[in-house]
């Protein structure tokens, strides 16, 4: 009798082993100011007794799958309506600020108030250069910092966001809607600003990061989908229009 052995592993393929997923600046302006993103962890802490929360599995494996971007900019703003009652953003750190007058406002904005999902609770968004790729489907989750105490909270909500960065890739930002536009919101360099979460096809893919070099076919993928959102509502119809424009690969790790 004939015995066929096989050693193939059914599960090797190129949805084996971790989800990889890219990030890169937009833009090189001032990069240095922008830190990697990080895997939040607290391994540095009480690890003594065997029940101690930093050896809880469940803890460690939810830790593993959020990465923490952080704050590039001191800033410390209020909210404040002019003679005509149109809403204005006004800087508190006033000449103590690390930013200029003039450079704050490139990058942080007070949405037009017929946009704001409540009428009394301002928009306001920071920009920022940083975009997430990947070469499978990987659905990308942008959610508040939930694990960072601030002593003093924030006086609002970040608005979150799910959407696929295997064909949708675009620069995030942080969006805030102001809850309590009396109080004012103070952020900190260095501080985690929001965190991302990754999600492929199996909840037990664990996501390694990588820094992305911005090739030729990539930036020209970019340039094919950036902007639509401002001509068209419900981008997501767009997502099998941007396959078919999509090149096979996007992620290429960046040389050290």
């Amino acid at each position: 009798m004939d015995i066929n052995l096989s050693f193939d592993r059914p599960e090797d393929g190129p949805r084996a082993g971790p989800i990889t997923v890219g990030w890169f600046l937009t833009s090189d302006k001032g990069a240095v100011m922008y830190d990697p993103p990080e895997r939040v962890s607290f391994r540095q802490t009480n690890k003594a007794h065997a029940k101690s929360a930093s050896r809880c599995p469940a803890v460690i494996q939810m830790e593993s799958r959020f990465f923490a971007v952080k704050c590039p900019f001191d800033i410390h703003i209020g909210f404040t309506r002019d003679k005509d009652g149109k809403g204005q953003l006004v800087n508190r750190a006033g000449v103590a600020s690390p930013i200029r007058g003039n450079k704050l406002g490139e990058v942080l904005t007070l949405v037009s108030e017929v946009e704001w999902r409540y009428p009394d609770r301002p928009t306001i968004q920071l920009s920022l250069p940083y975009c997430f790729i990947a070469d499978e489907v990987v659905y990308m989750t942008q959610l508040a910092s939930f694990a960072h105490y601030r002593p003093v909270p924030l006086p609002g909500t970040i608005f979150g966001g799910r959407f696929p960065i295997n064909v949708w890739p675009r620069p995030i930002m942080w969006a805030f809607e102001w809850h309590e536009p009396e109080k004012e919101i103070i952020l900190k360099r260095g501080e985690p600003l929001f965190y991302v979460q990754f999600e492929g096809d199996g909840p037990d893919r664990p996501v390694q990061m990588v820094e992305a070099a911005k090739t030729p076919e990539l930036t020209g993928y970019l340039e094919k989908i950036s902007g639509v959102v401002n001509y068209v509502n419900q981008t997501f119809s767009l997502f099998k229009a941007a396959e078919d424009l999509r090149p096979k690969r996007l992620v290429t790790p960046k040389e050290k």
